[in-house]
């Protein structure tokens, strides 16, 4: 389990995503509407295999991916 944390300057529509190393959306955590402050998502990747993944947060206008590693 790897837990995302994230501040939000202000409320609007998020999206946070995980894609496998090919690109390939694999998984939502979340999608939808959040107010404006700290924000953490669990991300238990209990049915995926080992390896590198993304997680690309998307917010407004801002758009942020970083790398994650899934050890079993």
């Amino acid at each position: 389990m790897t837990k995302i944390k994230f501040d939000l300057s202000k409320s609007g529509s998020v999206r946070l995503v995980i894609y496998d190393i090919s690109g390939k959306e694999i998984f939502v955590l979340y999608n939808g509407y959040l107010n404006a402050g700290e924000k953490e998502f669990t991300f238990d990747g209990s049915g995926f295999s080992s390896g590198i993944y993304f997680y690309k947060l998307t917010a407004g206008s801002f758009s942020e991916t970083k790398k994650m590693i899934l050890n079993k």
